[in-house]
């Protein structure tokens, strides 16, 4: 498995169609604090993805803000790429086999360790102390197949979102969330009666989502595209920008991997 490597064409020549369209159509979350989610002052959607998806318009259209931001629910997304409804999707998506045979990823844009976030009354240091207790994590997640594997004596409630699982622990109806620290810290940065605990339970990596290119939606220009300005962003600094403005007061730098590219006949 892999990506699509950049070449050496204009945004023009690979994504004529949303050049023509003169907007970028992106989906996104409402509710991942510090991720992607609705300013309630402004009503401006901001966050660590958010700003990825404005550097991808940057270099299509030469304006970041040339973005049409929908959202879409964990369940949904790759229904949102198969009935063109978005581009693409920058959207808490870890990167995984299973997934790979729906959807066709970018290089990675963060990499993050899935960790238990508990009140910090509770008394719990790690996800050995989650035995009888009840874990949050949402419907169509990678979390729930985590909690599965290494809390099989927990009961799971599942939610629609990640701010329900918060507030699932805020009403003493889930004793811990799991989930990725990226998203964890988003919670932990709303209520400061949680902590983040535990070794890092698994790392994964998330990816910007396309359609598998098929004969009908060839994606491989697009996701040349979203890796040429995944590349740069990690090249020209900006990316370790993004990461400090959201995410730098609750985590160190993750050092990305570097992505696999798929060998192409180049004949």
């Amino acid at each position: 498995k892999g990506t699509y490597r950049p070449d050496g064409k204009t945004a023009k020549e690979r994504v004529p169609d949303i050049v023509k369209r003169g907007r970028l159509i992106v989906g996104v979350d409402r509710s991942n604090n510090l991720l992607s989610y609705r300013d309630a002052a402004s009503g401006d959607v901001r966050g660590f993805e958010v700003d990825i998806a404005h550097e991808i318009a940057r270099d299509i259209f030469g304006d970041p803000n040339k973005v049409d931001f929908r959202f879409v629910e964990s369940s949904d997304r790759t229904a949102a790429l198969d009935n063109g409804t978005v581009d693409i999707i920058v959207r808490t998506m870890t990167i995984s086999p299973e997934r790979e045979k729906e959807v066709a990823f970018s290089i990675p844009y963060i990499t993050t360790q899935t960790r238990m976030l508990v009140l910090t009354s509770s008394g719990m240091n790690s996800i050995d102390d989650a035995d009888g207790k009840r874990l949050c994590g949402v419907r169509g997640s990678t979390a729930l197949d985590t909690i599965r594997e290494r809390a099989p004596k927990s009961d799971i409630l599942i939610t629609r979102s990640w701010g329900d699982c918060l507030m699932a622990l805020q009403l003493n109806q889930a004793d811990g969330v799991v989930v990725d620290d990226a998203l964890l810290s988003g919670m932990a940065a709303q209520d400061s009666y949680t902590s983040i605990v535990g070794e890092p339970l698994k790392t994964e990596n998330y990816g910007v989502a396309a359609r598998r290119p098929s004969k009908d939606h060839d994606t491989r220009p697009l996701l040349r595209q979203v890796n040429s300005t995944l590349e740069r962003i990690r090249r020209d600094g900006t990316w370790s920008d993004i990461f400090d403005t959201w995410l730098g007061a609750y985590l160190d730098e993750p050092t990305l991997p570097s992505g696999t590219y798929i060998e192409e006949d180049k004949s």
